[in-house]
């Protein structure tokens, strides 16, 4: 029985708990009374969570309030609205409010709202002095109490007719700034204030202006006085006296400065005045200064003055400004309108002025030394006044220029530049100097003693024409140096080697060696090189002309090889031609020698094997084969002897010799006709000529 209850009960409840079914419609936010609040009035924040049932049961509900993604409150509640009360709203209540809810283990969410709390509350502005001196500073400090950083601070310094002066400081991560102000020469009574600026969604927004903050400012000394005798009309050669003075609560550190322009003139210490005079001239004449410093106050007081001329700048005038040397020059100084003073005429020198003549006109007879810049000095009533300097140049005459090749050999490597140097001894500079090639004018040069010219267009006609003139300002006129002629050296182009006999040479005849090129300048160096495990030079000749013959006397085995020539002029380049291949052999009659020397030894070698075969043949047989054989034999013999040459390894003697003396005399007569006509037709290797 209890256990059909238990089993009742169970279904009961697996049934309730079926029925207990909600879901989120939605989660709505809103702000009462509007979303946008002025500082300081009360609002809300509530948030509704719409809620469907299958049927009607209790439910709890968490809210959640977040303000920009951070926590402010958060509550529970059976029901479903719930509400975030701000009583007093301030400037940092603005920003994102969002809400959410958990219920069951079910979440909803809101979507955000933009509350703004317009406008700020009113900063608080102290200063640390109410009573400061002029150099001195006064620490403010402007506080926000209410508002959340970060925040930008304003402070404003205000002075009597004249416009605030602001200054700028943003804080991060405090409500309050401090600001230190430096109480300047001139301000008197001080005003200060403050306001804080925050920035919203809509941009920066504004606070009251805080109170007003005063401060008294004191002097340590007054605005310094500056007074001038004479105070106007004053002509060159017056003497002027300034006075500067001032007066000062404590003497001590005072400092007075008399500038004029930014060039300090006079200054004093601890004094309440400071004098100065000068003899005026038209230079004094603009605005002088007089400056009063303590620590770090500066007070000043300008005063212009103007000086009348007394009378004008000399000139100086030259009878001429270029002269040939030993020519008469004449210097004049004059004023216009005036002709009383006391003249001086002088010379510029770098260690100074050097006095020529105590007087307005000067004549003398000028050389070289003269050359330089020359001034005049007038003094009326102590006042110096001196003309603008005139530049006299004196010239003696350019000498005979030199021209000359640079590398100090009068001649050029066709292809190769050739530099050239003119140079004259002596004259005045600046002298130009002028380039010719042949009657063109190549280049134009403006030295001290010499040009060079570099020439770079060398050709085979280039052998003469060159030359240069110089002039200066010297009435002489132009100097022409003598024609320089040059030399074109044309390198060694093409090298061949050939010889007499070509190929092969017989042991113990000559040959000859002809080395040739094809253009290049004489002198010619020719050198005859056989090629072994190193370089052997054979022979070595120079030769005023593009080829040479070399003879080789008897010849021998060893003169087997490979030769070649190598020829070089003074383009200092060396040309090596091909090489060509000499094998030495025997000479006909040695192989006459050798010939008979052979078919002699076969001959001895034949007869010898026919009387073995005879003898044995004759035991083999016996006597009666004896007398047989010694008939047969002579007739064996001779038919030996007279049979013709069947296999063209016998040659007849006399033929042999008949042919050896006639190619030795063929070689004989070919050597006799090559040395006496070289020119004539030389076998050896293609690129012979």
């Amino acid at each position: 029985m209890y256990l059909n209850l238990l089993v009742i009960f169970l279904q009961c409840s697996e049934l309730y708990a079926q029925g207990k079914v909600f879901t989120f419609n939605r989660v709505e936010i809103k702000v009462e009374p509007s979303d946008k609040v002025k500082n300081g009035a009360p609002m809300s924040i509530i948030c509704h969570a719409d809620i469907s049932k299958n049927t009607y049961f209790q439910l709890k509900h968490n809210f959640t309030f977040l303000k920009d993604g951070k926590l402010v409150f958060m509550t529970m509640s059976d029901k479903e609205d719930a509400r975030y009360a701000i009583p007093v709203a301030k400037s940092s209540d603005t920003g994102e409010y969002e809400c959410r809810v958990n219920a069951d283990g079910k979440m909803g969410f809101s979507k955000t709202i933009y509350v703004w709390v317009a406008g700020m509350t009113k900063p608080i502005l102290t200063a640390d002095k109410k009573e400061v001196s002029e150099g001195e500073t006064v620490k403010l400090r402007c506080e926000l109490p209410e508002e959340v950083p970060p925040l930008e601070f304003i402070f404003r310094k205000i002075k009597t007719n004249s416009e605030p002066i602001e200054k700028r400081v943003p804080e991060q991560n405090q409500n309050f700034s401090e600001m230190e102000y430096y109480v300047e020469a001139g301000d008197n009574i001080l005003q200060f204030d403050c306001f804080g600026k925050r920035q919203v969604k809509s941009g920066w927004e504004s606070s009251q202006h805080s109170n007003k903050t005063l401060v008294t400012v004191k002097e340590p000394f007054i605005k310094p006085t500056l007074i001038t005798k004479p105070s106007n009309n004053i002509t060159e050669g017056d003497q002027i006296e300034f006075e500067c003075s001032t007066v000062a609560a404590q003497m001590h550190g005072i400092e007075i400065i008399f500038q004029k322009n930014r060039t300090i003139l006079n200054s004093v210490r601890d004094k309440k005045f400071l004098r100065y005079s000068i003899l005026a001239t038209q230079e004094d004449s603009g605005e002088y200064l007089c400056k009063v410093e303590q620590g770090a106050v500066s007070k000043t007081t300008k005063r212009n003055v103007f000086v009348s001329e007394l009378f004008p700048r000399p000139t100086l005038y030259a009878s001429m400004t270029q002269l040939d040397e030993s020519k008469d020059l004449i210097l004049n100084c004059s004023i216009n309108g005036l002709r009383r003073a006391n003249f001086s005429i002088l010379r510029k020198s770098s260690s100074g002025d050097i006095l020529l003549k105590k007087s307005r006109i000067l004549a003398i007879k000028v050389n070289v030394n003269d050359t330089g810049s020359y001034t005049c000095k007038a003094e009326v009533k102590g006042i110096t006044k001196e003309s603008k300097p005139v530049r006299i140049s004196v010239y003696a005459p350019v000498s005979k220029p030199t021209l000359s090749v640079v590398s100090g050999s009068p001649e050029v490597v066709l292809g190769k530049p050739l530099q050239l140097i003119c140079h004259s001894v002596m004259g005045t500079p600046p002298i130009t100097f002028t380039f010719y090639k042949g009657d063109e004018i190549k280049k134009n040069v403006t030295n001290d003693t010499y040009a060079t010219f570099l020439d770079e267009d060398i050709g085979l006609s280039d052998n003469g024409g060159y030359k240069c003139d110089a002039r200066n300002n010297h009435s002489s006129g132009v100097k022409t140096s003598n024609i320089l002629n040059v030399t074109v050296i044309v390198p060694i182009r093409d090298a061949s080697l050939g010889s007499v006999p070509y190929g092969e040479v017989e042991v113990g005849s000559d040959t000859a060696f002809l080395c040739s090129v094809k253009e290049g300048s004489w002198p010619i160096d020719f050198k005859f090189f056989k090629k072994t495990d190193h370089e052997v030079l054979l022979h070595e000749v120079r030769e005023y002309s593009d080829r040479t013959i070399w003879h080789k006397k008897t010849m021998k085995r060893k003169d087997t090889g490979t030769y070649y020539c190598v020829a070089s002029n003074r383009a200092s380049v060396n040309v090596r031609s091909r090489p060509i291949t000499i094998s030495v052999i025997l000479a006909a009659w040695q192989k006459g020698v050798i010939a008979a020397f052979v078919l002699t030894a076969m001959a001895g070698a034949g007869a010898v094997a026919l009387w073995w075969f005879l003898r044995k043949k004759k035991k083999a047989k016996g006597p009666s084969m004896e007398m047989s054989g010694s008939a047969l034999a002579p007739n064996l013999a001779s038919e030996k002897l007279t049979r013709p040459p069947s296999d063209g390894n016998y040659y007849s003697g006399s033929g042999y010799i008949e042919d050896n003396e006639n190619h030795m005399k063929s070689t004989d007569e070919s050597k006799d006709s090559m040395e006496n006509r070289h020119s004539q037709r030389i076998y050896g290797h293609p690129d012979a000529t």
